[in-house]
C-alpha cells in the first residue's frame, strides 16, 4: 500500500477516535428521539458508516 493511502487510513482512525470520544458522545446525549431512535444512536452510527465509506474509498482507489 502506498504511503499517502496509509496516512489516510490513519488521519481517519484519529478522527474516528475523536469522534467517538466520550466528551464530544456526551453533547449529543439527549433525551430528544428523532424518528424513534435516540440521537446518540444515530451520531454513533452516522460516524461509524462514515468511516467505513471512506475506508472503501481509499482501499477501492488503491487497487484500481
Amino acid at each position: 500500500m502506498k504511503k499517502r493511502h496509509e496516512q489516510k487510513l490513519v488521519i481517519l482512525s484519529m478522527l474516528l477516535l475523536l469522534a467517538l470520544n466520550l466528551p464530544l458522545l456526551l453533547l449529543f446525549d439527549n433525551s430528544k428521539p428523532i424518528f424513534g431512535f435516540p440521537i446518540i444512536y444515530i451520531y454513533i452510527f452516522s460516524a461509524w458508516l462514515f468511516s467505513v465509506a471512506i475506508s472503501y474509498f481509499i482501499i477501492k482507489r488503491y487497487y484500481e
